[in-house]
């Protein structure tokens, strides 16, 4: 079953999923089962499995200079997929980007994963370097998540991306890409934003999640514009429970997403990152009601720092 199939299933159902991150380089997969485990009972319709490659780091040498190095944090995404995918009978969703990678190590990327019968993704551009002012493709990469998707469609007709016919076509990828309500934050303005948007679903996206948002109304009016400009696919809100007090300022200028004054106000009072868990726990399991009272059936959380956080909104809700 693709995605687009289970998020068609459950319309009149209250469904979630969330996103978990591959272990940090080194570590193993115990914490990331825990997370699972404390969440599986909920009945996840599918898990998002992030994908990071290669990143600068600095490093000193013994002449107190620099040296530029590239390496990956947090590699492992596919097989983790798999992992998971074997360990729990869940459907997984990893995420392919552009960011870091080359058309031909995706390329393989695909392949893997057609061999493993992984064939739901999350298309994205992925984040600039943080050294880049403006995001830089990897020389023999994509500048564009409109370029891989054009990728993975030529892959699901039956060619690589150098043309050649592939030989024993597997089963196609159905595959899902990133939106923001609050427009993202290189876009000029939100009718270009929502314009790119409109490109990806032409191309063959089938589904949109949305970038985190703390006030309903701004999701509302985003899914009625897109409606509007011939948007038709599913738009699945993403959401996040705030758990720590630095994430007054880090949230908005990580995300690029506005705290409602009535929610700043309250973390405003707040002591400690206890006191903040709370009200997070408090303010997103009000925003999911209102989602569903709304008539939306899918959620989305985001789970990084917020796993006890999001079982409790569950338990909540379901």
């Amino acid at each position: 079953m693709t995605l687009t199939d289970i998020i068609h299933s459950s319309q009149t159902q209250r469904q979630f999923s969330f996103e978990v991150l591959p272990p940090l380089k080194g570590n193993g997969t115990d914490a990331l089962f825990q997370t699972i485990d404390s969440l599986r009972e909920f009945c996840p319709r599918y898990i998002n499995i992030t994908t990071h490659h290669s990143e600068y780091v600095y490093k000193e040498l013994d002449n107190g200079l620099l040296e530029r190095h590239r390496v990956r944090r947090r590699p492992g995404t596919i097989a983790i997929a798999a992992a998971i995918q074997q360990k729990y009978n869940i459907p997984v969703v990893p995420h392919v980007i552009c960011s870091g990678t080359t058309i031909e190590n995706i390329e393989y990327e695909l392949l893997d994963l057609q061999f493993l019968g992984i064939t739901n993704l999350l298309l994205l551009r992925g984040d600039k370097a943080k050294d880049d002012k403006i995001f830089t493709p990897t020389p023999g990469g994509h500048a564009h998540t409109t370029d891989l998707i054009s990728q993975v469609m030529r892959f699901n007709d039956g060619f690589f991306a150098d043309g050649t016919a592939i030989k024993h076509p597997g089963k196609p990828f159905s595959f899902g890409v990133a939106c923001y309500p609050e427009k993202h934050e290189e876009a000029p303005n939100l009718e270009q934003d929502m314009a790119h948007l409109r490109a990806k679903q032409d191309l063959g996206a089938q589904y949109a999640v949305t970038q985190m948002f703390f006030d309903n109304q701004k999701y509302y009016d985003f899914v009625e514009r897109a409606r509007a400009m011939g948007i038709t696919i599913p738009i699945i809100p993403g959401i996040k429970p705030l758990a720590k007090l630095s994430q007054l300022n880090m949230v908005p200028k990580t995300f690029h997403c506005d705290l409602p004054e009535a929610l700043a106000s309250e973390m405003l009072k707040c002591k400690t990152d206890d006191d903040v868990q709370r009200l997070g726990v408090e303010w997103t399991t009000e925003q999911c009601r209102d989602l569903y009272a709304h008539g939306v059936s899918n959620i989305h959380f985001y789970t990084v720092s917020a796993v006890k956080s999001v079982r409790e909104v569950a338990e909540r809700l379901m």
